[in-house]
Order: C-alpha cells, then sequence, then structure tokens
C-alpha cells in the first residue's frame, strides 16, 4: 500500500562548539541514546530516523573538506571533544541510523564537538545551512541526510542567543550572529521544508532566564524562533544537570507531529 506519514525522521543536532559548553555535551550525549529508543518505541511506523549533528560555527577538525558551518560532524578535534574520528557509520554515509549497533558511541563521538570554536555562537546559520536542499545533494557533506519527505525534528542546544549585528551608534556596525530576525529564519526554514511547518519540530534547550545556575544568557531570539512553530516548538532549560525529563517531554511534541503531518507535493 501506500507509505504511511511520518515514516521517515529526520533529527538534526545544532550544538554550540564554544568555550562553555563541555558539560553541556556531555549531558547531550548521555540524554540522547534513551531519547531515541524511546522514540521509535513511541513512533513504531517511523520506518527510518536519521541522526546528524552540526556546530555553531566553522569546525575545520571536521572530514577534509567539511568544515564549513552546517556540514555534518564526523570527527572530532580540540579541547574537551572526543577527538577521534567517529565514522564509520553503519548508513555508509555521514549520519547516523537509528539501527545503528553501536549508536550509543558513535552519538557520543559526534556529540562531544569540544569547546574549541568560536564565541559569536551562529546556531541559526548552522541550521540554515544543514538544511538547504542543495546541501543534501550527492558529493556534498550532507548528502543524503534530510529527505524531502520526513519529519524534520531540529535540537538546538546553546547557553548564548544568536546576536543580531551590533552597531556602536556612530553609523559603525559590526557583523556577528547569523544574521536576519527570527521570523526570516522561521521563513527560511519553511521554504527547505515546502512551506509545511507542521512537517517540523523544533526542540531547544536555551538559557531561559537571566538568574540560573550556569550563566547561560536569555535567548529571546532564539526562543521567538522556537516558538513560531507553535505546538511543535519545545524549549527546556540549557543550565539542567540532566536531561533526560526535556527529551521525555520531546516525545509528545513529536508524536503529535506525526500524526498532523503532510505530505509534500
Amino acid at each position: 500500500g501506500p507509505p504511511r506519514a511520518c515514516e521517515r525522521v529526520d533529527l538534526l543536532f545544532v550544538i554550540d562548539s564554544s568555550g562553555s559548553m563541555g558539560d553541556n555535551q556531555r549531558s547531550l550525549a548521555r540524554s540522547v541514546p534513551g531519547f531515541l529508543r524511546a522514540m521509535r518505541a513511541r513512533l513504531d511506523f517511523a520506518r527510518s530516523v536519521h541522526v546528524g549533528v552540526v556546530t555553531s560555527s566553522d569546525y575545520f577538525a571536521n572530514a577534509d573538506g567539511c568544515g564549513a558551518i552546517g556540514s555534518l560532524i564526523t570527527r572530532t578535534g580540540g579541547p574537551e571533544s572526543s577527538n577521534r574520528s567517529c565514522q564509520p557509520f553503519a548508513s555508509g554515509a555521514r549520519y547516523l541510523t537509528h539501527d545503528d549497533p553501536d549508536l550509543d558511541a558513535r552519538f557520543a563521538c559526534i556529540a562531544q564537538v569540544g569547546t574549541g570554536g568560536s564565541d559569536d555562537e551562529r546556531m541559526m546559520r548552522a541550521l540554515l545551512d544543514a538544511v538547504r536542499p542543495e546541501a543534501n545533494l550527492p558529493g556534498r557533506c550532507n548528502s543524503g541526510f534530510l529527505r524531502r519527505d520526513s519529519l524534520l525534528v531540529a535540537v538546538l542546544i546553546t547557553d548564548e542567543d544568536d546576536v543580531p549585528d551590533g552597531c556602536d551608534g556612530t553609523g559603525a556596525c559590526m557583523t556577528q550572529g547569523s544574521g536576519g530576525t527570527p521570523q526570516a529564519w522561521f521563513d527560511q526554514v519553511l521554504a527547505a521544508r515546502s512551506n509545511l511547518p507542521q512537517n517540523v519540530v523544533v526542540l531547544s534547550l536555551l538559557g531561559l532566564r537571566g538568574d540560573n545556575a550556569c550563566g547561560a544568557v536569555p535567548a529571546a531570539r532564539l526562543l521567538g524562533f522556537t516558538r513560531r512553530f507553535g505546538a511543535n516548538g519545545f524549549t527546556g532549560d540549557v543550565c539542567a544537570d540532566d536531561y533526560a525529563p526535556f527529551f521525555d517531554g520531546a516525545l509528545g511534541v513529536i508524536e503529535r507531529a506525526c500524526a498532523n503531518f503532510v505530505a509534500p507535493p
């Protein structure tokens, strides 16, 4: 018979690789394997799950030719990273799949990207560059990862906001952050996903308030982006000691999104 809705899920982690993120990356690596197993159990009709990681800045420890921001990570390097090549993956590609026999260890490898990245965290540039259709063409660094008929689940983890360009009041401005606005980011993600917002889930571990325990900056712009997805947007505290409760809560969001998935034209 015809394919059922939401048979494919593409799970993209956008990880802040700046100097303050070592503990957060380790928490993520511990929490995600259980999340993936629970997601598969609840979404038993999702026959194929792709899992990939990109970083908040260019990452030159990555495989040759794939150092630009938005490229899937397969090799890490630098302070507090796993510092090794994480391949080969069972997929034979640059991303993991749900049935990889070494999923836990391999995800821990690619998720611990370390703390040597730029302090100008361009979280949205990483996401936008990763989901561009041309980034997934054959021969490119993300070849085959993002499928046109999949549910895209983007997971953002950062202790900073994606800042706007800075101006000093004299007309001189410095380019920083990803450029654009939360609405422009939302529009660009939808343009890459057949303009179907119900086919995108955004899960964001961010600074939620100013008096937090880990010094995370309240991420107003990234929160604004996440909330534009309505019921498909879900936020949690990046300062939490354990991310497992966040991912437990996210399961219901993903399940509802799958129930509302619309096959692209």
